[in-house]
């Protein structure tokens, strides 16, 4: 190896070690990733940022855009009011919302469509009288499935097609990914309708499901007991045997900031002591104003005296690159800002032992917020977080719905048929949606995940210096030593099956970048064609079922479906095994080596 080979490696090792680690943010390590390349002379300082203007970080960037406006138009809700029915069956209920997130999930970005339908599925679990971590990990998975489908279902198949195009002088279409994408697809939510969901652990299967229902966003929270409170001076054991009859279990108390448990039950209780406690949003309230107790927060105490009519409880799920996550709600300024107050963290399958106001949040975690009702749009959005039930976020238009679909349709059209370019005519959308009202000009930049934007700009100049130093060369004559011998649809299947396992623990984009070249380079070495190389890291980048942090998807339904880190696996790893033996003959047929 090159000492260029030797450092671009190093570079990456730490740039992936770092993201598997996960505890800084992603676009800041690759971006510092990019700066040290530049620094160390492998990246040209006029080269540096060329990723930002590539057209594949345009088109992910684009289709944030339009995906928002389709959902604010009211396209999508017109479909799934029409759908969605509680009484249905586990199995049938399955079945529709994995076919209708996955068909979805072809034309909005994935995320946005889980964004969409997960307040509905758990809606519906609780309308039913079940649990919705029974049907919360079908959908997920049905929405990683239908991204495949299209060119702008997922970034891998954008990247891969810019990819393409750089170096086979011709992008992949609108629909080339389709014929693969389809039946991988269809197999896959067959496979997740009919036998996934029986997999799943015996805790979220076989409980009682009222009693899984009020235990999935059970938050730990603190009370305060204000002056001349009538429980002053009883103990915390009489205060608890009231509190059974609300669904609200009392850990203990905070007195002088030192935490008592234990004991406490036989403490009297006095003013300023806060009451540690879990429950469900609704019983705490419930809790709260029948006890005449305060949230622990001075000044929105003050606020709920005066404003009693105007606040509202707002939960919210925390994806992986919320502005909250990693922080705590006082470091990033949310009283101040937003007038809105952490009264409640639910985590499943972990303790918090902080004080609220010092914990650090985490992705994966449901918030309970006290917030002003005219300002909710703003903190969800401000955050980075999802509703976690249907709370009317943003005024639907729908007198502009047909509209929407119509301009979205014809971009669609023309980019298919070569009229305009891709980028071209999602660029068009974007505009006759500011133009037409369909989307407000204040949310235009609200709706670009900047991360995701910030990653690929730094990522792209890296994977091309990897190309340049031969890097991709080397990993493709690795990877086909420890496969001589073998038959092409063999060397292609072992190449599909790598990029799937770095897909478990990676960001699905990083894997993409490095994945396709290599792809390319073994196509070239073995003497055939690169595109079903390039399809199979398409499907496989795609494809992580096996953990919550390889896709953003899994992560935002962990604490809503009160999974844990291991659970994945029971439905992901037969579903990655059958995406493999579906995708591959796919592949064969209709891009023959």
């Amino acid at each position: 190896m090159t000492q260029d080979q030797i450092a671009l490696f190093a570079i990456f090792a730490v740039l992936f070690g770092l993201l598997i680690w996960g505890r800084i943010r992603f676009d800041l390590v690759a971006f510092a990733a990019l700066l040290v390349a530049v620094l160390c002379g492998l990246v040209p300082a006029e080269d540096a940022f060329s990723g930002f203007g590539h057209h594949a970080t345009i088109i992910v960037a684009l289709v944030l855009v339009v995906s928002s406006g389709l959902v604010q138009a009211g396209a999508v809700q017109m479909i799934t009011r029409t759908l969605i029915d509680s009484t249905r069956s586990v199995q049938a209920h399955i079945a529709t919302m994995s076919g209708l997130s996955a068909a979805l999930s072809g034309f909005i970005n994935n995320v946005a469509a889980l964004a969409l339908l997960m307040p509905v599925d758990v809606e519906t679990a609780r309308k039913a009288g079940r649990a919705p971590g029974l049907t919360l990990m079908p959908l997920s998975f049905a929405t990683i499935l239908g991204g495949m489908v299209t060119l702008i279902g997922t970034p891998p198949n954008i990247i891969i097609a810019s990819i393409r195009e750089e170096e086979l002088g011709e992008s992949f279409a609108m629909f080339d990914f389709t014929p693969v994408g389809a039946i991988t697809a269809l197999a896959g939510v067959a496979f997740v309708a009919l036998i996934g969901w029986r997999l799943m652990p015996a805790r979220v299967c076989d409980q009682d499901s009222s009693a899984e229902l009020r235990d999935t966003s059970v938050y730990l929270a603190e009370l305060l007991v204000p002056q001349d409170n009538p429980i002053i001076g009883q103990t915390v054991g009489d205060v608890y045997d009231a509190g059974g009859d609300q669904d609200v279990d009392i850990l203990g108390l905070i007195r002088d900031g030192k935490r008592r448990f234990g004991s406490a039950r036989r403490t009297g209780i006095r003013a300023g002591d806060v009451l540690v406690l879990e429950a469900t949003a609704e019983a705490l309230e419930e809790f709260r104003s029948t006890h005449k107790l305060d949230y622990t927060d001075a000044d929105r105490r003050d606020a709920t005296r005066e404003n009693a009519d105007g606040l509202e409880l707002l939960e919210l799920v925390v994806p992986r690159d919320a502005r909250i996550a990693g922080k705590t709600a006082q470091s990033i300024g949310l009283h101040w800002r937003h007038r809105t107050v952490v009264v409640g963290v639910s985590r499943q399958g972990r303790q918090i032992r902080n004080h609220l106001r010092r914990v650090k949040v985490q992705p994966g975690d449901i918030l309970l917020l006290l917030t002003p009702k005219d300002d909710a749009i703003n903190v969800a959005d401000w955050l980075g977080c999802l509703p976690l039930a249907e709370r009317g976020l943003f005024v639907i238009r729908q007198d502009k719905v047909w509209l929407a679909i119509s301009l979205f349709a014809a971009a669609v059209f023309a980019a298919t048929f070569g009229i305009v370019s891709l980028p071209i005519g999602l660029g068009c959308v974007v505009v006759a949606y500011l133009l037409t009202g369909v989307l407000p000009g204040n949310d235009l930049y609200r709706k670009v995940e900047w991360p995701v934007v910030v990653l690929l700009g730094s990522l792209i100049p890296l994977g091309t210096a990897l190309k340049d130093t031969g890097g991709t060369d080397l990993l493709a004559s690795q990877l086909l030593t420890l496969t001589e011998g073998l038959p092409a649809w063999a060397v292609l299947t072992a190449l599909m099956v790598v990029t799937m396992t770095l897909s478990d623990v990676l960001n699905n984009t990083a894997t993409s970048l490095v994945a396709a070249p290599v792809g390319i380079e073994m196509a070239r070495t073995l003497g055939v064609s690169p595109d079903p190389f390039l399809m199979a890291v398409a499907v496989a980048a795609s494809c992580a079922f096996l953990t919550p942090i390889g896709h953003k998807n899994n992560t935002l339904i962990m604490g809503a479906g009160g999974y844990q880190f291991g659970d994945y696996w029971r439905m992901g790893l037969p579903l990655e095994l059958l995406v493999v033996a579906v995708s591959i003959p796919a592949i064969l047929v209709f891009w023959p080596l």
